[in-house]
């Protein structure tokens, strides 16, 4: 059992690196260093011999080999395959200590069965050549993945007790800042995906407009190729305006409310850590998203800025477990 509830922290530390690692493939372009799956460019590593590449290059004429690209894509391959693993691991202890856990057994068979959908997508981010639709969906199963096993790291490690938080009301708004969190994650893959992020580079106007011209329906059409409409024309400017502006809005929405959930930590007892690191890591990251844009997105910055919001994630969750009672064998 001491050994399951390690597996559970160290797989949330190896998860933390996979959507970080993932933001930093994404943002170096080599999200399709590698043309097939699960192996590159038909072997499972990367081709490094002058005679290697020849034959890789006969295989997909087409592509452009990269190599560089293509460890960084296969690197993440790598720790991702390792956190599956630990995963399938978790699920199977899961079930032999389940007259232990204090979860219910659905939660890592699920937490398995999103592992499984996330290689999925990780498949068909190359095959179908970067959809926004399908890379976003990706990010946001890697942060439920994320969510999920911090949920069962802080139920094996943490203090739970629903009378933390002593009023329904303050319950449901503290519940409802995991959502906002979420919606405000995809937004920031559709941005990063669709590469908005740079379609205004000051703040707190765009182009020197409090509100610029904006195309919405063209910005959030979900189901249409990278960088085009629905009827297969290039994406506006517009469209990247709308894209990014959004996305600015909900990060002021975030801050506000995420600082209005510290004011209630704060009245309630137990809470002096969790609201001092909500706090630091909701301005931290309201400050780098400013950042990126100011510095025109160094990828340092940006991938910072991913891992801001996976420890966003980490934190809202494990303030959601403190306040949830524990689980009662059926």
């Amino acid at each position: 059992m001491n050994f399951y509830k390690k597996l559970t922290l160290y797989a949330l530390l190896l998860a933390l690196i996979v959507v970080s690692f993932g933001a930093y493939v994404r943002l170096t372009d080599a999200g399709l260093g590698c043309p097939d799956w699960p192996g590159c460019y038909g072997t499972l590593s990367v081709p490094q011999s002058i005679e290697a590449i020849e034959q890789a290059q006969s295989f997909y004429p087409d592509s452009l080999i990269e190599t560089d690209k293509a460890w960084i894509e296969m690197i993440h391959r790598y720790i991702a395959g390792i956190l599956g693993v630990m995963i399938l691991l978790i699920t199977i202890l899961s079930y032999k200590f389940k007259n232990q856990i204090n979860y219910s057994i659905k939660w890592p068979v699920f937490l398995l069965l999103l592992v499984i959908f996330q290689a999925a997508l990780g498949m068909w981010t190359v095959t179908m050549l970067l959809k926004p639709a399908i890379v976003s969906t990706h990010l946001i199963g890697g942060m439920s993945v994320l969510a999920i096993l911090t949920y069962l790291m802080h139920r094996n490690y943490g203090t739970h007790r629903e009378s933390f938080v002593k009023h329904k009301s303050e319950r449901r708004v503290i519940r409802f800042s995991l959502v906002l969190l979420f919606i405000q994650i995809a937004l920031g893959g559709w941005t990063s995906t669709n590469y908005a992020a740079l379609a205004c580079t000051d703040y707190p106007t765009c182009h020197g407009e409090l509100i610029p011209d904006m195309d919405f329906v063209n910005a959030f059409t979900i189901f249409r190729e990278l960088g085009v409409t629905s009827l297969g024309e290039p994406l506006s400017l517009q469209a990247l305006h709308a894209i990014q502006w959004v996305h600015r809005v909900g990060a002021i929405v975030i801050l506000i409310y995420f600082l209005f959930v510290a004011y209630l930590l704060k009245i309630n007892e137990g809470f002096n850590f969790w609201r001092n690191i909500l706090i630091l890591a909701v301005v931290l990251q309201f400050i780098i998203g400013i950042a990126n844009l100011l510095l025109h997105l160094p990828i340092v910055l940006a991938t910072l800025h991913n891992l801001g919001a996976a420890i966003l994630v980490v934190i809202l969750v494990g303030i959601n477990s403190r306040i949830t009672r524990p689980w009662q064998q059926s």
